[in-house]
C-alpha cells in the first residue's frame, strides 16, 4: 500500500478542538507495519496514551501542510495502540500499515482536546495546567509566573519568570522551585495561583 492511500484511509474531517493543546510530536517509521516513534513533550504522557484521536499540524504553520507529493498532511490520526518502546513511545495509526506511510507523517504536531485528558488523582497536576499560573508566597510577594516545568526524575521543578521580565528568559533569570510537597502550599486552578513557602531571596 503506498503513502498516499494510507492517509486517505486515516482522515476525516474533524472539527478542530477548541480546547487543542500540543502535545508531542511525529518522528520517523518504526519497523515496516506503519508504527511511527512519537516525542511526547512532558514526561507525564498519559493524554497521549489514553486519547485515540490525535490531532495534527504541519511542522511550520508558514509550511504548506503537505506530504509525499503533494498529499495533504491529515487533520486527525485515529490510533489503534500506542505504546512504551526503550525512552520513547511508537504508536500504530489506523490505515498506515507499512514504512512509507509511516515515514510521510514525519514531523508533524500532535494536539489533542484538552477534555479527552484522563482526570488526574488528588494533587496530581498536568504540566499543561500550570504553565502560566502566578506564584505567590506565604508573604504575599509576587515570585512570577510558571514559564514551564523540568523533569529530575524523583520530581517535577517549576521554572518561573520573575516579575517584568517575559518568557523565554536566560537559565540564570529563573526562579526554580521543587514541585513537591515541601515547598508547593495550594495549587488552585480556578484563580491561577500557586502558593509556595519560597522567599524572594532564594
Amino acid at each position: 500500500m503506498t503513502a498516499s492511500s494510507d492517509l486517505q484511509t486515516s482522515v476525516t474531517e474533524p472539527a478542530w478542538p477548541d480546547d487543542a493543546i500540543e502535545v508531542g510530536r511525529l518522528l520517523d517509521a518504526w519497523g515496516v507495519k506503519g508504527w511511527i516513534k512519537v516525542q511526547a513533550y512532558s514526561a507525564d504522557a498519559q493524554a497521549l496514551f489514553s486519547s485515540r484521536r490525535w490531532f495534527l499540524k504541519p511542522a511550520d504553520d508558514n509550511k504548506p501542510a503537505v506530504v509525499g507529493k503533494a498529499k495533504a498532511l491529515p487533520t486527525l490520526l485515529k490510533i489503534l495502540a500506542v505504546r512504551d518502546h526503550g525512552d520513547g513511545i511508537v504508536a500504530n495509526i489506523e490505515g498506515v500499515t507499512d514504512r512509507s506511510g509511516a515515514e510521510a507523517l514525519g514531523g508533524a504536531r500532535i494536539f489533542l482536546s484538552r477534555s479527552s485528558f484522563p482526570k488526574p488523582e488528588t494533587d496530581e497536576y498536568y504540566w499543561v495546567d500550570l504553565i502560566g499560573l502566578a506564584v505567590v508566597n506565604r508573604q504575599g510577594e509576587e515570585l512570577g509566573t510558571v514559564a514551564g516545568l523540568m523533569d529530575t526524575g524523583p520530581h517535577s521543578v517549576l521554572r518561573i519568570t520573575p516579575p517584568g521580565l517575559q518568557a523565554p528568559v536566560k537559565p540564570d533569570q529563573e526562579r526554580l522551585i521543587p514541585f513537591v510537597a515541601a515547598f508547593i502550599d495550594d495549587v488552585d486552578l480556578a484563580e491561577r495561583r500557586i502558593s509556595v513557602d519560597w522567599g524572594l531571596d532564594y
